[in-house]
């Protein structure tokens, strides 16, 4: 009987293609908060989450919109478009990004802060209504090691591929457990105090020093989409995970049993305490990175109680619960003492959305 042939010098050449990516959404396909709506950024100096794993955060008096947007280039549904909705140039010592943190379980195979630190690739599609040398830069946890980067756009308004080579630091403290691994920054504008050195190691720099701040620019627009970091020198095509595997990476920071815009949808069975309280166990689908916080923007009065179908509580509850102890990253207790009327102590129900179908409960393990 003939034996096949294994083509053994084929296989080894054949790069492994396979999760390669340590950005989660980078193809912005998963925005369970805002359901491609657009929000502003509108305090100073705190992050706000936009679509999932992608936060921005601004000092000073700019400030931007984010939301997901289906304008992309050829291969992706989806694009993240950041627009500067209060422009001004940034003071010296003020910043304004948007970013993504890696958990260090996710990036301790790269070997940063050591001598075996692995050179990486980032890579992704971008166009913007501005032209000339953007930037960004990697960092640790603490932010005291940082590695600006430039990019250019060349032509205004037309999707451009980047691709960013960064030699692994040597130096440095880099978490490699469930906090910052390394952060993957993009800047949006920047005082000089935040710019350093491109390309280079360093304590200091948001981004490279003379590069373009979007929010300098009234109105200016910026689209990303694909991006993706990876170890090596060479950028591979772009990770395409299916939906489901992308939403449940995203669950491990932030879940909702209730995405955005979406109304009278069951959440999780509640017990009535009292006339006015009650309780609810909410397991959540996947482990979180951590205990989580809630994350409420429906305000009290936009979700209920209801049993056999029916409405038990006539009007919405008043309040929002709090975390009721031994809470963990499996699952957690949740608490009304008081908010709701007319129930009856022990009868059990579902807590629903209500009409109105915007905002939504959320569970945040975010880094």
């Amino acid at each position: 009987m003939a034996l096949s042939k294994i083509q053994t010098s084929e296989m080894l050449d054949t790069p492994n293609l396979g999760r390669r990516n340590r950005i989660i959404n980078g193809g912005m396909k998963i925005d369970q908060r805002n359901a491609g709506a657009s929000v502003t950024y509108a305090s100073g100096g705190s992050e706000l989450y936009f679509v999932d794993r992608w936060a921005g955060n601004s000092t000073g008096s700019t400030r931007f919109s984010m939301q997901r947007s289906t304008v992309a280039p050829a291969g992706f549904a989806n694009s993240l478009l950041i627009t500067t909705t209060t422009a001004g140039t940034p003071a010296s010592g003020n910043f304004c990004y948007f970013k993504q943190d890696i958990e260090g379980l996710n990036s301790s195979d790269l070997g940063f802060g050591t001598a075996d630190a692995q050179t990486v690739t980032l890579s992704f599609w971008t166009r913007s209504s501005l032209t000339g040398t953007f930037g960004g830069s990697l960092s640790n946890s603490a932010a005291n090691r940082r590695y600006p980067f430039p990019f250019t756009i060349s032509v205004a308004n037309t999707w451009e591929y980047k691709t960013i080579t960064i030699t692994g630091d040597t130096t440095g403290t880099w978490l490699t457990d469930n906090g910052r691994g390394i952060g993957v920054v993009f800047n949006l504008g920047t005082g000089s105090a935040n710019k350093s050195t491109a390309n280079a190691w360093g304590t200091t720099g948001i981004s490279p020093t003379g590069s373009v701040d979007l929010v300098a620019t009234a109105s200016a627009t910026f689209y990303i989409t694909g991006i993706q970091l990876e170890v090596g020198d060479t950028a591979t095509p772009f990770e395409h995970r299916s939906f489901g595997e992308e939403l449940s990476l995203c669950q491990r920071y932030f879940y909702t049993p209730a995405p955005a815009n979406t109304t009278h949808r069951y959440l999780f069975p509640l017990v009535a305490t009292g006339s006015t309280g009650a309780f609810a166990v909410v397991l959540f689908p996947i482990p979180l990175r951590a205990t989580p916080t809630l994350d409420i923007t429906i305000s009290g009065g936009s979700y209920r109680f209801r049993a056999n179908l029916g409405t038990v509580n006539g009007n919405s509850v008043s309040t929002n619960p709090s975390l009721g102890g031994n809470d963990s990253q499996f699952g957690c207790r949740l608490d009304w003492s008081s908010g709701f009327s007319g129930l009856t102590a022990d009868k059990s129900g579902w807590l629903t959305n209500g009409d109105g179908g915007s905002g939504y409960f959320g569970f945040d393990a975010e880094l």
